[in-house]
């Protein structure tokens, strides 16, 4: 008992609920879970692989949410998904080989650029709406450089991923899906494939730190359920600013902990 404290425990199943409501809700949950890991003193490469199975399997059942607008560009699901798979295992493999110091001097770079992304998708995601509703022309999709961008995309969601959602997002509106829910269906396969193989990839080679692992998923799961059940009761104008800021604070303390 001496080896695994039960605060451990406690704390992480606290902020892995925290971060199923947030993921729910607004997303940006990887910025609450992250960071607990290592306080508790998982290593840097096994804390980010721990965090992306303890959260993956919230993402895979989204994807039957969205079954209905998934069908409206089914010729664009296989090429996402080669693309996901391809960037998704790129991308872990890549971490898996990353030095702990190496990736520990990464980690304030990587938060900044999440919280960042976070910080500018709400105006970006308005100005994408707008686009699309002034466009009303059937636009064709070109379907290999969309696989190319997104395929870069999840090589860094398979490495680190905070704000991915986000940036996927981007890129599918960029190249012409027009309509919110297809873009949320088609970043939900993006996310969930490439985080999917990522997870398996670490499984593999057992970066898996399972005693956490588990108490942080059942807490995840709980924390996702009730923030899809409560949505609606919460404030994304209070809750997203909160998290940006919680983003850019961590990726401050990392800074300042390197100097």
């Amino acid at each position: 008992m001496h080896a695994f404290p039960f605060y451990e425990y406690l704390w992480l199943g606290f902020a892995a609920f925290l971060a199923g409501i947030v993921n729910a809700v607004a997303g940006g949950g990887g910025f609450l879970a992250f960071p607990s890991l290592l306080h508790v003193g998982v290593p840097p490469v096994e804390a980010n692989a721990t965090n992306t199975v303890a959260l993956w399997p919230g993402q895979f059942t989204s994807i039957f949410a969205y079954y209905q607008d998934v069908k409206t560009n089914l010729r664009l699901v296989l090429p996402v998904m080669v693309a996901a798979l391809i960037g998704g295992v790129a991308g872990a493999w890549t971490l898996l080989h990353t030095s702990q110091s190496s990736f520990m001097r990464l980690v304030p770079w990587l938060f900044l650029l999440g919280a960042t992304m976070f910080s500018i998708s709400g105006p970006v995601s308005r100005w994408i709406r707008r686009r699309n509703a002034s466009n009303t022309e059937e636009k064709q999709i070109p379907v290999l450089p969309l696989a190319l961008c997104l395929t870069l995309v999840c090589f860094y969601i398979g490495y680190f991923g905070a704000g991915a959602g986000f940036i996927t997002m981007t890129v599918l509106s960029l190249f012409g899906v027009a309509r919110l829910v297809e873009v949320n269906a088609l970043k939900v396969i993006t996310t969930t494939v490439a985080n999917g193989v990522a997870v398996i990839t670490f499984i593999l080679d057992r970066a898996v730190v399972w005693h956490y692992c588990i108490v942080m998923m059942v807490a995840c799961a709980i924390g996702g359920y009730l923030g899809a059940r409560y949505a609606r009761g919460m404030s994304d104008r209070v809750l997203r600013p909160a998290i940006i800021l919680f983003g850019f604070a961590v990726a401050a303390y990392f800074f300042w902990k390197q100097a």
